[in-house]
């Protein structure tokens, strides 16, 4: 792998690498050293290139200050390597070990009611802490040194999944760090006092050594602002913890690649020095874990939309971790990949910019909080059908590595992601509205169900290859976005702004002028004369729960829109209901109506509006996105943008995406349900999973299957 610095962050940037690594998680120190050799020869056997290994053993890497032993993964990285596989090292940081926090119990992280996390788990002690960082520092030097001129060892990775566990800390040092960091940003007490609005509660300091941390509930409110500035100080702070690490691991030997696993997505800029510091990303995905499963209705859709969201930080990625099979701590479990599923979810994290991949994880432990997190081997050491799907998982990436390595994954539909500050924002104040990543994930959800390229992207990433771009209520906006996005319109793409977008300052105060702001308005041609909240799709208001439980009785004359004040809109000729927020429109001369609030008080009112641009248009909606509202939107919309499905008349069940660049185009199309599939209309070109066979119109997927198609 060579190195991939630069110093832009593009969403469709491919990491620049000459082969797809595959393989696994490692953990030679939770086996008797007799496993070894057989593990090493499995690992050969199925095609694995790459493990990884050490991040949880400080413990034995430094059993006492200053001493090191190395001893233990030497051996191991040795074995490893007369098979032909190379090994990434991590720094171990997420797990300290007991002796340092006995000698110094000041670098635990505590919690919003102060109280001290505890050795015996991972993730407890503070990034912030300078003590914990000199001896991450220390641990990280001492390795590096010692792995120096270790052929055998390729890259590095950070520290393990940061911020995941726990990304805030209440403690001394976060305190006197965060104070540190105000003081730089604003270098005088009163910016501080006017970004925070200090004027109200009473909230003003003298000094910055007077801050104190926004603890929730103490007894009511902080400011939105210093909240803000409080999760811009954690991401900034994550990004310095990680900076160490880099800034030696790269002194030390700059040919070693360097990169992070991460798990949430908490507390990270990653538009920022976190993601130029390395030379790619890497994201762990487990798709059968998170809780989004229940909402959006299955695992694959979760898997993909978590992807698309990841990629647009900063491009394709690794998959350090991807899930193999039954996964659990005590307090939580996964479900189970049937027999072929486990590729089918790996061929999908391909399929959306993954450049590399490892199975979670070789084999499962025995003890410890994880104990039925299984992986490649079970826990009575016998492989059985995901070693084989591994194997030839491997198999095929080994085989098609020079056809998608160099790819970026298409979109045609953009929807505006990865920007810190909007992200945080909607945290400081939500009042119970979606965040813009729920709202937009309506807009993800109708185009992968029809196979239409869509993915997340930034407003100061390239915009030429998209012919839409969704804005999902952004409330801090940049007036150099808006240019971007004229420019994009008046070359032909298609905008879409929705309410609420640009009504704070970089402070996360209200903005001055009419909403949304002058130079949006200028764009959009629309100024909202008022708002409201409404209740979500489907909600029952107070009333009707008091009338359903026998408290209230409500006349049978009276309709429900009484008492739950339901708004409605007119589109084209269909009638909807609006959903959690409305905005009243006032409208410039030469912008299009089309769609009206169609009872109340805002009867015959402008909602939705359109406004040519150049050879495009930039449209405003007066609400937040719905089902019926996403669906008649696109069936107006995605027609004049020339957006296209991949594959028309998608069956239940197929997901399809398009890895290509200037001299080829690859369909990814996988079948993520457990009986066959028949998908007709696929383009003429030849399936690189089934030896090149020719395919134009129909094509057979079995169960979990998987088709690579090189379109010609």
């Amino acid at each position: 792998m060579s190195e991939n610095k630069s110093a832009k962050i593009s969403a469709w940037n491919p990491v620049n690498t000459d082969r797809f690594l595959v393989g696994a998680p490692h953990y030679p120190e939770h086996v008797d050293e007799s496993y070894w050799e057989r593990d090493a020869e499995r690992m050969a056997k199925a095609g694995f290139n790459i493990v990884r290994m050490a991040e949880f053993a400080w413990h034995i890497l430094e059993p006492e200050l200053g001493r090191f032993d190395f001893e233990l993964f030497d051996r191991a990285i040795a074995i490893l390597g007369s098979h032909g596989i190379d090994t990434i090292m991590c720094t171990p940081t997420a797990t300290p070990p007991r002796w340092l926090t006995v000698a110094h119990p000041e670098i635990l992280r505590v919690d919003g009611k102060g109280r001290p996390m505890s050795h015996g788990s991972r993730q407890h002690c503070d990034t912030a802490s300078p003590v914990f960082r000199e001896h991450s520092r220390r641990i990280t030097k001492a390795m590096a040194e010692h792995y120096r001129d270790n052929p055998r060892v390729v890259g590095w990775q950070t520290d393990n999944e940061l911020n995941t566990s726990m990304p805030e800390s209440f403690s001394k040092a976060t305190l006197s760090e965060f104070q540190l960091f105000l003081a730089g940003k604003y270098s005088t007490i009163d910016r501080l006092n006017h970004a925070w609005g200090g004027d109200f509660w009473a909230t003003a300091y003298q000094s910055f050594d007077q801050v104190v941390l926004p603890i929730e509930f103490g007894p009511t409110f902080p400011s939105p602002g210093h909240v803000q500035d409080y999760h811009r100080f954690l991401a900034f702070s994550t990004a310095r913890f990680q900076h160490d690490q880099v800034e030696i691991l790269r002194a030390v030997n700059p040919s070693w690649f360097v990169f992070h696993n991460l798990g949430g997505l908490r507390d990270i800029d990653f538009r920022g020095q976190f993601t130029t510091d390395l030379d790619f990303v890497g994201y762990d995905i487990y798709p059968m874990l998170y809780d989004e499963f229940q909402r959006i209705g299955n695992h694959a859709k979760v898997q993909a939309l978590h992807l698309d969201i990841c990629r647009g930080f900063s491009g394709n990625y690794i998959v350090p971790e991807q899930q193999s099979s039954f996964g659990s701590q005590p307090g939580f479990c996964t479900l189970t990949p049937e027999p072929g599923e486990m590729r089918r979810m790996a061929m999908s994290s391909v399929a959306r910019g993954a450049d590399g991949l490892m199975f979670f994880r070789w084999r499962p432990a025995h003890f410890g909080a994880e104990i039925y997190w299984m992986g490649i081997i079970d826990h009575d050491d016998v492989p059985r059908h995901r070693y084989d799907e591994a194997k030839r998982f491997a198999t095929e990436m080994k085989a098609l590595q020079d056809k998608i390595l160099g790819t970026y994954v298409r979109m045609d539909v953009g929807i505006a992601g990865s920007d810190f500050d909007n992200q945080e924002a909607h945290k400081t104040y939500p009042i119970g509205l979606p965040s813009p990543q729920d709202d937009a994930v309506l807009l993800h959800q109708y185009c992968y169900d029809r196979g239409i390229a869509c993915g997340f992207i930034h407003p100061e990433d390239d915009l030429s290859k998209l012919k839409l771009l969704y804005v999902p209520h952004w409330v801090m906006w940049k007036g150099e976005w808006t240019e971007r996005l004229k420019s994009f319109a008046e070359a032909g793409g298609t905008v879409v702004f929705a309410a609420r977008t640009g009504t704070r300052d970089e402070n996360n105060h209200v903005i001055r002028q009419t909403a949304p702001g002058t130079s949006l308005a200028k764009l959009t041609g629309v100024r909202v004369e008022d708002f409201g909240r409404l209740s979500a799709p489907g909600a029952m208001g107070l009333f009707e729960v008091m009338e359903r439980s026998g408290g209230l009785v409500v006349p049978p004359n009276r309709p429900a829109e009484s008492h739950r004040r339901e708004r409605r809109f007119k589109i084209g000729n269909r009638e909807l209901t609006a959903g959690y927020f409305y905005e009243n429109l006032i409208v410039d001369d030469d912008v299009e109506v089309i769609a009206v609030w169609s009872n109340r008080y805002a009867e015959g009112r402008p909602m939705a509006t359109s406004r040519k641009v150049g050879e495009g248009r930039v449209v405003y909606l007066g609400t937040y996105l719905t089902p019926d509202l996403t669906e008649a939107l696109s069936e107006r919309l995605f027609g004049d943008a020339r957006i296209e499905p991949l594959i028309a008349d998608l069956p239940e069940g197929v997901e399809v995406t398009m890895r290509m660049n200037e001299d080829r185009r690859l369909l990814f199309i996988q079948n993520y349900l457990d009986k066959p599939a028949r998908i007709s209309h696929v383009p003429a070109g030849i399936n690189l999973l089934d030896a090149g066979k020719e395919v134009d119109g129909a094509l057979a997927l079995e169960g979990y299957g998987c088709a690579v198609v090189q379109l010609s």
